[in-house]
């Protein structure tokens, strides 16, 4: 009974792992009555990161919601201050809830689109800077999260045609001949994994090049204009002596990982792969019907719309996603509920797991945390606190929520220039390098941005090998560089 509840327990985890969280869960009582409330606050951030790491193994809505309701049940955090979070959030949750369903309605289009730009454009470097700046261009207006969300619908329909390649014996496309399944398998399906790894993750990291670059780019830079009073110029502007080195930087580490094949990119596209992916989509192409291409019609008008509305922000971004849901499902014919109802599949687990999440930003909260930082921080000398200010804020950023990071260190900062601390001309200063620092060296890990939180615990992840320490080495010469180019650019 008892090993069957065990193995019961987390599923397939490892057993040092479930053991792991089993011990911290037993002795997290006694950690809080004799260490105090602030060690036993970081021990649960570090066992919940852990439970990210393992996002692979065991979905971290388990792992990490058990640490939650202990943090909750110990006083380190309280329903009220975790119900304050979820309102403050309750965008960023519409958003996932009814935009990345949307998105779901539009693979047929993002499919016929990327699909013909993955396959004519054969040179991987081209192909990257592609992936790269188209991310940060549409970050820089619409919302990151959706962007990531797009990528990982692309790169899932794309996964899916070579599954379904791979599990046929049919035509090779080119010369008519009979193609062995064996050709799409072993060496062949782990090259394609790498090559659809390193073109989500150069995507991933472009949608932060570009979403620190304007007011509208990620919700602590319109948190951060309304503190300072800049709008979408001035902010532009005040930012742009970090954000475009920043960029410059981010798209040469583009190249050079390419170049170099290190840290887990350099995965090309086998020439026999793609010319079997090509043919089977072109077939598939040239097989569709009227309905279908009125459908892709639809989903055209859909993404024109959803490209405008978000641009000039005429409504909360989850309400708008709700309407494009139910103009494409409408004007598609897509009106039974079953079929409705996989487009939430993607998005519920991962709200159910950020509300988690918002659990633990309230204990950091609660435990004032990361005063001491802000404190430390600002004790320093006048010209060495926005290099301080970048470099503590990366670091959190890393570590906890950027937007709860930024909401912390401009409201301290606002207070102490209130009060009359220092000018106009250091505050400015100040709130560049909040902005920059949680927006820059956050893409360290998973935990720093939403969108890469969002892309670890979709279902693309496991497809492609994907873990959290797999981002976290290929997001390295990033962190490097971007925070190396941020700290010298304040």
């Amino acid at each position: 009974m008892l090993n069957t509840m065990f193995s019961s327990f987390l599923g397939s985890s490892p057993n040092w792992f479930k053991i792991t969280v089993l011990a911290f869960l037993a002795l997290s009582f006694p950690i809080t009555l004799v260490l105090g409330k602030t060690v036993a606050g970081w021990a649960f951030i570090a066992m919940f990161i852990l439970s990210l790491a393992m996002a692979l193994k065991c979905y971290p809505l388990q792992s990490g919601g058990l640490l939650a309701i202990a943090a909750l049940l110990l006083g380190l955090t309280s329903p009220e201050t975790v119900w304050h979070e979820i309102q403050q959030n309750l965008g960023v949750i519409l958003l996932l809830v009814f935009m990345v369903s949307f998105i779901y309605f539009m693979q047929p289009l993002l499919i016929y689109i990327f699909g013909k730009i993955l396959l004519k454009v054969e040179n991987k470097i081209v192909l990257s800077l592609m992936f790269s700046i188209s991310a940060a261009v549409l970050s820089a207006f619409l919302d990151a999260l959706t962007v990531t969300a797009v990528l990982i619908t692309v790169f899932v329909a794309l996964y899916g045609v070579y599954e379904k390649v791979h599990s046929t014996v049919g035509i090779d496309y080119n010369d008519n001949e009979t193609f062995d399944r064996q050709e799409m398998g072993g060496d062949s399906l782990e090259n394609f994994r790498a090559f659809l790894r390193s073109l989500v993750m150069h995507g991933a990291v472009g949608t932060a090049l570009g979403g620190v670059t304007t007011l509208v780019g990620e919700p602590q830079n319109l948190l951060i204009g309304e503190k300072m009073g800049w709008d979408f110029l001035t902010f532009a502007a005040e930012i742009g002596h970090v954000s475009i080195p920043a960029l410059i930087a981010g798209l040469c580490v583009v190249v050079t990982t390419e170049l170099t094949g290190t840290f887990g990119f350099g995965g090309k596209l086998e020439p026999n792969v793609r010319a079997i992916l090509k043919g089977f989509i072109e077939e598939e192409n040239s097989k569709k019907t009227q309905k279908e291409t009125y459908a892709l019609i639809i989903q055209g008008i859909c993404a024109v719309l959803l490209i405008l509305g978000l641009a000039f922000h005429v409504m909360e971004v989850g309400l708008f996603g709700l309407m494009l849901l139910v103009l494409v499902t409408a004007l598609t014919g897509i009106i039974e509920e079953k079929r409705i109802g996989h487009a939430f599949e993607e998005s519920l687990p991962f709200v159910s797991l950020l509300v988690i999440f918002f659990i633990i930003v309230s204990l950091i909260h609660d435990q004032h945390l990361f005063t001491p930082i802000v404190n430390w921080v600002l004790s320093l000398p006048v010209e060495q606190q926005p290099r301080a200010f970048f470099l503590a804020n990366g670091a959190l950023s890393a570590i906890s929520d950027n937007v709860f990071v930024a909401t912390v260190y401009i409201t301290e900062v606002k207070a102490a220039f209130d009060a009359g601390s220092f000018s106009r001309e250091h505050y400015d200063a100040l709130a560049v390098a909040i902005n920059t620092g949680t927006n820059l060296p956050s893409v360290a890990t998973p935990n720093g941005q939403a969108a890469f939180l969002f892309l670890l615990t979709s279902t693309l992840a496991p497809a492609i090998r994907l873990g959290y320490m797999k981002m976290v080495i290929m997001a390295l010469p990033y962190t490097i560089v971007l925070t190396a180019v941020g700290y010298f650019a304040q």
